[in-house]
Order: C-alpha cells, then structure tokens, then sequence
C-alpha cells in the first residue's frame, strides 16, 4: 500500500523510484503528471524542434489546417516545404512544422492533444520546459539517451539559475532525425499509472525501416533525415523558462514577415488563436480579452471542424462525445483510459489503413508494465553489445544547430515575433 503522508514513509527496496504525488492542479491548469503525459512523446525531440512544436501548439486551428496541406502534399519537407507556404495566413511557427510531414500530420491527427498542449505550455512554459528535463533525465539513468553519430547530449548547468539541463543538439546542424520511441520504455518505469504517456506511433511513409510488430525496446528509431535549418528559428531557454528566437533564422525564411532584432523570444500571438478557447482563467484574462469575436469562441468546443473531427473519432470508438466530455476534455488521462475501455485506439491515420494512429495512449497499467519489463530486458542487452546504437537509422538523432544573433535574451515578456 502506498502511504501519501509526507512525514513517514515505508522502507523501499535500494533503486525503486518514490512514488509522484498527482494533486489536482487547480483553476483548469495542469498537474505535473498530465504535463508529463503530455510531453512523453517529444520531450527527447532536439531541442530547437521541440521548441517549434510547443509554439505551434499553441495554435491548434492553424495545425489542423498545416497537417491537411501536409497529407496533400506528402512530398514536400525541409527548409523548402516552409517557403512554399510563406503565403498561408497560419502562425510562422506551424509553417515552420511542416518541414517535418511526419510530426505536423501526426499533431493533426490528434488535435485534443495539441490543444492541451500548447494551453499547458501557455499555463506555464517553465513547468512544460522542465517537463521535458525531468523526462530526458529519466531516458538518460535508463541508458535510453546518449551521445551518438546522429546527436551530441550534454549535460549543462544554467549560469542564471544554476540548473543542471540535458541539451539535444545535432550531430550535423544541417540534417534533423525525427526520432520515434515508446515512451512506456525509454524513461524507465513511469511514475503515473493513472496517467499513461502518449505515444507517437512512427508512420512506415518516413520511417521505412518500421515494419508492424517491430518493438523498439529501449532504443529511439530515426527515419530519413530532414534538410532543415532555417525552420527551427526556436531553441528552449532553460534556464529562463520559454523560447528563445534566433532573429537571423527567422527571417531568411519569413520573409513576408519580418521582425526587429531585440524581437527574440517567443510571444503567443492570440490574434492567431482564431477562436480557440483558452484553458485556464489566466490565460482567458490575458490573452483572451477585447479580441474579436470573443463572444463566439464557444464555436470551437461545439461546432469548429477541427472539434466535429475529435468527437467523430470518439463515436467510431463507440464513445459518446456527450457523455463525460468536461472529464475528457480537462483529464488526459480519463481521455487515454476511456479510448483503451473502447478497445481501440485512433484507426487509420498516415500509418496505412488498419493501422494505428500517429498519437495513442500507451494503454493501462498492466500493459505498460508489461513494456517497461521487456524495456530492461532490451536495455541490458543493449548495455552487453559496443556502440549503443538502437532503432533502424542508427543510434540518436539531431536536430536545429545552435542559432546565431537573436538568443542573447533570456527570461519572459519580449517582443512579439
């Protein structure tokens, strides 16, 4: 039985992890375990692309719309796929996503995710940044995350708050590998039964060396690299707790939308919302206020298209969107575990037909146990054999170079990109 007083606790064998308490976050925000939850299927992406997609969240209408443009034009990608859709109305930092189809299309494949997301990261960019430490920090004890041909991972401390940080940067700055992995391996055992982790299921189209029923174990798999630099004008400042923009990057490829110098960490833009409701009342009073058409938001919950999609995939799960939907909407994990109740997860997707989607639950307790034990085993396997490589594109993956001008500023505010 575990105990959740705070002033004893019962003896634990030496190397079992304590157990996380998961208080109800108050006022619509999140706790740390549904941030956790939240950030699993990224939180080892290189820094800068991460980054880009936690932006980009916070514009869940523009991602839906970039995905569609992706899967009808699954050939473009890289620096040169952004500059073909200079001219879209969408936030540049979903433009800068579609350099990556395999991560834009997956994004819209879940738009209930990237919603909470990017109202998580609006909530507290700091919590979701240090999120991402506290999951990099368990896939590196698990002997998940290390320094390969493909990446280089240091281990930093912030000179401002004097925090220890694992940074992911590339191998080659002008090549990103996308990497895919089960989150209910590579960070060891997980510390929120109630709240299983998302998983990026990894599409055969840019991961050819996925074939169904292929297990990872502990390792990260990459597909084809990416010819992308300019794209990831974003990097994480750690120790500030948001993002940093790289002025120089930014503009080489924005040209229709241009910014000034000291306009170097990241803003959200709620004229870019499009309606979409914020989460929590803090973000409702300060970017929710006096914007056009305020009084019409409640259209993305009931009748935007991005939404309808969301409660038709509920009801091909033989799911009523109707009943529960506070409890889904506000609880990712209630969410994970009614579609794993439902016996199915998200069909169809951009993995082929029949196939799972590009974002699930890892499923109940029991089966990720179940994974995490047949994790250790590929782990010490992998412990015994030389190099560390894992998946099928070798060990790591890169991502952004480290930028130029533009990133001497830490902290929050700033102007606005």
């Amino acid at each position: 039985m575990t105990t959740t007083t705070t002033t004893t606790s019962t003896p634990r064998p030496a190397g079992a992890s304590a157990p996380v308490p998961t208080t109800p976050a108050p006022d619509g925000t999140f706790s740390q375990a549904q941030i956790d939850q939240l950030t699993a299927p990224i939180a080892l992406y290189p820094d800068s692309l991460l980054s880009q997609v936690l932006m980009a969240s916070t514009y869940p209408a523009d991602v839906a719309d970039a995905a569609k443009w992706s899967k009808a034009n699954p050939q473009q990608s890289g620096d040169a796929a952004v500059r073909v859709v200079e001219n879209q109305p969408w936030d540049p930092s979903v433009k800068s996503l579609v350099a990556f189809p395999q991560v834009i299309q997956a994004m819209g494949d879940k738009p209930d995710w990237v919603q909470n997301l990017g109202d998580a990261f609006l909530a507290s960019s700091k919590d979701v940044l240090d999120s991402a430490q506290r999951l990099r920090s368990k896939a590196q004890q698990a002997g998940s995350l290390k320094t390969t041909e493909q990446q280089t991972v240091t281990v930093e401390q912030e000179p401002q708050t004097q925090q220890t940080v694992i940074k992911i940067e590339p191998t080659n700055p002008q090549t990103v590998y996308v990497p895919t992995y089960n989150p209910a391996v590579v960070y060891g055992t997980w510390p929120y039964p109630a709240y299983p982790p998302y998983y990026w299921y990894p599409p055969a189209m840019y991961y050819p060396g996925y074939y169904p029923g292929y297990y990872a174990g502990a390792a990260l798999a990459f597909g084809v690299g990416v010819a992308a630099t300019a794209a990831l004008w974003g990097n994480a400042n750690w120790g500030g707790g948001d993002i940093n923009i790289n002025t120089n990057r930014y503009n080489s490829i924005n040209s229709n939308r241009q910014i000034a110098a000291n306009q170097n960490r990241f803003q959200h833009n709620a004229q870019n919302r499009r309606g979409v409701p914020y989460r929590d009342s803090r973000s409702q009073q300060q970017f929710g206020k006096n914007l056009p058409g305020a009084e019409n938001r409640g259209d993305f919950r009931g009748r935007d298209a991005q939404r309808q999609q969301a409660q038709n995939n509920l009801q091909q799960r033989g799911m009523d969107p109707g009943a529960g939907r506070e409890q889904l909407r506000n609880d990712p994990g209630a969410r994970q575990r009614a579609e794993a109740a439902a016996g199915r997860g998200d069909r169809g997707g951009f993995g082929g037909a029949g196939g799972d989607s590009a974002f699930r639950g890892v499923g109940d307790a029991g089966q990720a146990r179940q994974q995490i034990d047949r994790g250790s085993g590929s782990r010490q396997s992998m412990q015994r054999q030389s190099g560390g490589r894992g998946g099928f594109g070798g060990g790591g993956y890169s991502g952004g170079g480290r930028g130029g001008g533009g990133f001497s500023r830490g902290g929050r505010g700033g102007g606005r990109r």
